[in-house]
């Protein structure tokens, strides 16, 4: 019995710590973004501002050096086309490979499997960057995002083959008979039911695309104007201005977790039923 006691204590000790960790970047961020400039470089120690102002939020939001209206708009718009595009590729990749039949089937998904044991970091960009150069569209979101969308999502087309292939047959069989195609089971029975785990990968793909500095930062090094708000806070970093801008910077950082915290908390409902069925299921 005093075992147990011992076991869970420490678990739970354990759980409590890691859990501080993983705040309180988030929390030191928001409480500092409520402090002038002067207070966060003489009192960096301190988590609490002496006296709670939006005046950084309001200067971050006019500033014609910063543009936080710019970059967040520039980030929204990134985002969320790449998220339409990876949720609905990977459903339909993921349906294609559980129920789709054609020659050489497991090689392919064998070759995109091995993907995921497999790094390129950052091999890819200089070629990447040079196609589009010749295309001219190497200086803007948007040649990223035609980049982006003929890439792999192994992770969702894992997940999505998962749990269509535990979806029961019968299904499909009585759609075929009432004069459903391939392409109409999708649409009209199984997408339906792809809901939680469309979830998970929406959560999952606007975590990834919103939180991106890379990419967007190389595709507009000749274009500021299409920055993303991260890359817009790590560009300001950089600049000579740093040091009397940190008030601007944790205000744009406070901003830009803002979206993502959203998204999880009307998402963790249906990100963990989600991943749990596309994980286990199959």
């Amino acid at each position: 019995m005093k075992m147990n006691i011992i076991k869970k204590s420490i678990i739970y000790a354990f759980l409590i710590m890691f859990l501080i960790v993983q705040i309180f970047p988030v929390l030191y961020t928001f409480m500092a973004s409520f402090k002038p400039n002067a207070e966060i470089l003489t009192s960096p120690g301190t988590i609490f501002p002496k006296e709670f102002s939006f005046e950084n939020y309001k200067l971050a939001w006019d500033s014609e050096d910063f543009k936080v209206k710019e970059l967040l708009w520039n980030s929204l718009y990134y985002t969320l086309i790449l998220l339409f595009v990876s949720v609905m590729k990977s459903s339909m990749e993921g349906y294609v490979f559980a129920r789709g039949e054609f020659p050489g089937k497991k090689i392919v998904f064998g070759c995109f499997s091995a993907l995921l044991f497999i790094s390129l970091g950052t091999i890819t960009v200089y070629p990447l960057f040079n196609i589009l150069n010749h295309i001219h569209l190497n200086r803007s979101l948007f040649g990223l995002i035609v980049v982006k969308i003929f890439g792999i999502n192994v992770t969702g087309i894992y997940l999505v083959r998962s749990f269509v292939q535990a979806i029961p047959k019968e299904i499909d069989e009585a759609a075929k008979i009432d004069g459903c195609g391939f392409a109409g089971i999708f649409f009209r029975i199984i997408l339906p039911l792809l809901k939680p785990v469309m979830a998970t990968l929406g959560i999952l793909s606007f975590s990834a695309t919103w939180n991106e500095y890379l990419m967007p930062t190389i595709f507009t090094l000749g274009n500021p104007s299409q920055r993303t708000l991260i890359a817009g806070v790590v560009a300001l970093k950089s600049t000579g201005q740093a040091a009397s801008s940190w008030n601007l910077m944790l205000a744009g950082s406070a901003i830009s977790l803002i979206p993502v915290l959203i998204a999880y908390a009307f998402g963790n409902r249906y990100f963990v039923s989600g991943l749990a069925a596309g994980a286990v299921k199959g």
